[in-house]
C-alpha cells in the first residue's frame, strides 16, 4: 500500500512481479504458485515432507536479500507460512489454508515495522538522489529552521522533529515523475495537478512510519498559503501549523538564493524583498518580520 500510495500503481505492479518471480524461481513446475489477493500468494506443494516447505521458504528469503542488496531504494518484504497435512491425517483443506495464515500473520505483525522502516528509508535514498537534496538543499534548510526556531524561542524538544521535517517536507517527491519535477520551463495546468499531489503522497508516507509520523500534518500543509490560496485543503492563517509557516519562508529563502532549473540563484536583498512582497499573502506576515531580521543579523 505504501509504495501505490507514493510511487503509483504500477510501481506496486512491478514489486508483485518480482514477488511472483521469487515464487516460481523457488518451486518445482509441478507446484501450484498463485496470487489469491492484492499482495496475497499461496502455493500448493504434493508432498507431506516439512523439510520441502522449509527449503523452499529459504529460497524465497535468499531471492529476496539478493534483490534488496541490488536494490536498496525499494526493498520488498515478505512474510511467509505454511501447513502441512500429514499422512493418516484427514485432509481439511480450510483448515489447512487457516493454519499456513496463521502462521504467515504472526511473522508479518514481527516484520511490520521494520518493514515498513525500510521502505520508508528507501524512499528517502530515492529522495537524497533527486538534484534538489543533492545539492545541499535539505542541509541548508535544517541550518535555517533551527536558527528560526532559536529566535521565535521554540522549545528545544521540538528542534529534532523540526531538522527531520526540513529534510523530508518533499518526500512526496518521490511519486512525482522526474518530466515534471525537473521541467525547465513553466508546468501546465494537468502538470500542476500532478506536481500539487506531493503534499498528500507525503503526508501518506509519514503516517505509515511511527519515526516519521510526528511531522505527517506538517508535511501535508507545507505548501498552504497564510490567505488561504494554497494546497492542498485551502486552510488560512493560524490554521495552518505553526512549523508549516516557518518553514515554508525558509523554503521559499533557500529556493530563490540558490541556482534552479528555471532560473539563476537571486541576491539576497532581492529575496528578502519578495518574501516581504507576499507577507500576508503566502506568509505569515508577523514571521516574515522576524525572519527579515534573522537575515539582516546573519548578513552583519
Amino acid at each position: 500500500k505504501i509504495i501505490n500510495d507514493s510511487l503509483g500503481h504500477s510501481a506496486g505492479d512491478e514489486v508483485l512481479k518480482k514477488v511472483a518471480g521469487f515464487l516460481t524461481s523457488s518451486f518445482r513446475a509441478a507446484d501450484i504458485v498463485s496470487r489469491i489477493g492484492g499482495d496475497e500468494f499461496a502455493v500448493l506443494i504434493s508432498t507431506s515432507s516439512t523439510r520441502a516447505f522449509e527449503k523452499a521458504t529459504r529460497r524465497i528469503k535468499k531471492s529476496l536479500a539478493e534483490h534488496n542488496t541490488l536494490n536498496p531504494t525499494l526493498p520488498i518484504s515478505l512474510s511467509v507460512g505454511f501447513a502441512v497435512n500429514h499422512p493418516g491425517v484427514a485432509l481439511n483443506m480450510m483448515a489447512l489454508y487457516k493454519e499456513a495464515d496463521n502462521i504467515m500473520y504472526r511473522e508479518k505483525l514481527h516484520q511490520k515495522t521494520s518493514a515498513r522502516s525500510s521502505i520508508v528509508q528507501g524512499l528517502i535514498r530515492a529522495l537524497e538522489t533527486r538534484d534538489f537534496i543533492a545539492e545541499g538543499h535539505g542541509d541548508r534548510l535544517r541550518r535555517w529552521i533551527e536558527a528560526f526556531a532559536r529566535r521565535l524561542t521554540l522549545p528545544e524538544s521540538i528542534f529534532a522533529d523540526l531538522r527531520l521535517f526540513a529534510h523530508l517536507h518533499d518526500i512526496g517527491k518521490v511519486g512525482i515523475p522526474d518530466n515534471i519535477l525537473f521541467k525547465p520551463s513553466r508546468l501546465t495546468e494537468e502538470e500542476w495537478v500532478i506536481m500539487r499531489q506531493h503534499c498528500e503522497i507525503g503526508h501518506r508516507i509519514a503516517m505509515s512510519t511511527p519515526d516519521l509520523e510526528p511531522i505527517a500534518e506538517w508535511i501535508m500543509c507545507h505548501q498552504e498559503w497564510w490567505n488561504g490560496s494554497g494546497y492542498p485543503q485551502g486552510i488560512h492563517g493560524e490554521d495552518i501549523p505553526l512549523e508549516s509557516r516557518i518553514l515554508s519562508i525558509v523554503d521559499a529563502y533557500d529556493s530563490m538564493t540558490n541556482d534552479r532549473p528555471y532560473r539563476k540563484a537571486l541576491f539576497t536583498e532581492t529575496a528578502v524583498e519578495e518574501i516581504r512582497r507576499c507577507a500576508g499573502t503566502q506568509f505569515d506576515p508577523h514571521l516574515v518580520e522576524e525572519f527579515t531580521q534573522l537575515i539582516n543579523g546573519a548578513s552583519h
